[in-house]
């Protein structure tokens, strides 16, 4: 079958660095080839040489054949290759038709026709969205959906999706999978990136996996497993990528719910964690999953219901509280709410814990700060130029683990990840894997909500499984299969489900 692009031989080098080193790249139309590779790879490089952004030192680039050279964004969509970044390239403060015309609005604008044709497009894709919506006020599926209508309003014949789905839910990932089987249905050409490869095996006719800047290879999608994807990615097999089975005993019960209830979502929810022991929180997005750990910690209030520590009951009204009663909380959006950006890396890793660096005139001790900060970062291997640069500066996976060193110095003894892995590749993720069973090999107690049900499978010891505010039941080892999950994510509640051991 002929290509509807072929890269072939691309180089490109930023200060010294080769980020691509002859690497071929080949789409049909009506195809979904999936790139795969962690980050730093070279995913994201090679199409932006594709979209124009980059100009290769040498390679060619073939669109149906003819070779082309792309001087720019507007170039490539000329030529019908549109590219959907995982940072949305939306006007917030316009309206949906605005947005999906703003390259091509004539000096004198008929609203109605223009309004118009943005409804053809997003009914087109299965959706109905208002044109004259302000984008800015529109969840993440539709401002997607919306990115995708603006693209096939040049008629593209080439759209690369990368990482479309890291802010979406399960159901609106769905959604969108669906989207691109409609695409791929009329003859387009998809390109797809992504780090969720249970969702890749779903969609991809075939993948390529980078590495190092470089092809490693490219397969038919049904001709190799997960497991020889990730080999190929990082050497590793499946089972490696959850790191080694430390040899762990469940101790004595460090963390009791009774009951908890917010007077709205959340429904009388009841569990235990005993040290020693991690354990899943599955569901759906939207099962309320993190609004009981939110109120667990203090970050939003329970109505009723109980918590204990250790067999303790304690009062948890604010984040202070709960730290005091040894808990951390991992947050699900580690740049909202787990780390001050600004900040350096050093005081980020140690601000959960003061007081053994504070002198006695209140003020930091910086050698101990450091001190401190250095080991975490050892300890953690956390990948940086200094420890006084911003936290910000850092890949996901490793301001991921700047969030996990901050609980670490704080030495609390149960654990809350919410989404541990979210935005992270696959080596960054092994290396999270490590560390969460470290700590409950330390004797800490570990809570994990995940919504990637491998994760929840390969890391924990049992699986709580929450629908609509309530846990339905729970999953022991020799139960882990999707579809018992999926059953428990979706049932109907019809008697109390034994959450406790």
């Amino acid at each position: 079958m002929d290509s509807l692009i072929e890269l072939t031989g691309i180089r490109k080098s930023f200060g010294g660095v080769r980020a691509l080193q002859g690497v071929d790249f080949a789409l049909r139309a009506g195809e979904v080839h999936a790139l795969l590779g962690e980050n730093g790879a070279g995913k994201s490089t090679l199409m932006r040489v594709l979209g124009g952004e980059h100009i290769p030192e040498s390679g060619t680039i073939k669109v149906r054949g003819d070779e082309v050279a792309l001087r720019g964004p507007m170039d490539a969509l000329g030529k019908g290759i549109a590219i959907i970044h995982q940072e949305m390239a939306l006007a917030t403060d316009l309206s949906v038709a605005e947005n999906i015309f703003l390259s091509g609005i004539p000096r004198v604008i008929s609203w109605r026709a223009l309004n118009r044709r943005a409804s053809q497009l997003i009914e087109s894709l299965g959706f109905s969205i208002s044109p004259g919506s302000i984008v800015g006020d529109l969840p993440p599926a539709h401002q997607q959906v919306v990115e995708i209508a603006k693209a096939l309003s040049h008629n593209a014949g080439v759209i690369v999706f990368d990482e479309p789905t890291a802010v979406l839910s399960v159901q609106d990932a769905e959604r969108l999978l669906d989207i691109i089987r409609t695409l791929r249905e009329r003859g387009v050409g998809i390109v797809y990136i992504s780090h969720r490869l249970d969702e890749v095996f779903r969609i991809a006719d075939r993948i390529t996996v980078m590495k190092d800047g470089s092809s490693v290879a490219t397969v038919e999608a049904k001709s190799v497993g997960i497991d020889d994807v990730i080999r190929m990615m990082v050497g590793r097999s499946l089972k490696a990528l959850f790191g080694e089975d430390v040899e762990r005993k469940p101790g004595k019960e460090v963390l009791r719910v009774e009951n908890l209830s917010d007077g709205r979502r959340i429904k009388d929810v009841s569990l235990a964690v005993r040290a020693g022991e991690i354990v899943g929180l599955g569901g759906l997005v939207g099962a309320g999953r993190t609004e009981v750990v939110r109120m667990i910690f203090g970050a939003d209030r329970a109505k009723s219901g109980s918590i204990f520590i250790q067999g303790k009951k304690v009062r948890i009204n604010s984040p202070q509280d709960a730290v005091k009663a040894g808990i951390g909380l991992v947050p699900e959006s580690r740049k909202e709410q787990g780390l001050v950006l600004d900040f350096p890396i050093r005081v980020n890793a140690t601000m959960s814990r003061l007081a053994p660096l504070v002198n006695g005139f209140g003020f930091i001790r910086r050698t101990a700060e450091k001190a401190a900060a250095a080991k975490l970062a050892s300890q953690l291997k956390i990948k940086a130029g200094s420890l006084n640069d911003p936290v910000s500066s850092l890949s996901g996976g490793n301001q991921q683990k700047v969030v996990l060193a901050k609980w670490f110095h704080a030495d609390g003894d149960m654990l809350i990840f919410d989404e541990p892995t979210r935005g992270v590749d696959v080596g960054a993720k092994t290396e999270i894997y490590s560390l969460i069973k470290s700590l409950a090999a330390d004797g800490r107690a570990v809570l994990v909500i995940s919504s990637e049900h491998l994760e929840l499978f390969g890391l924990c010891d049992r699986i709580l499984v929450m629908r609509e505010g309530e846990i339905t039941g729970s999953l022991e080892p020799d139960d882990y299969t999707e579809e018992k999950l999926l059953k428990l994510a979706m049932a109907s509640i019809a008697a109390p489900a034994v959450s406790n051991h």
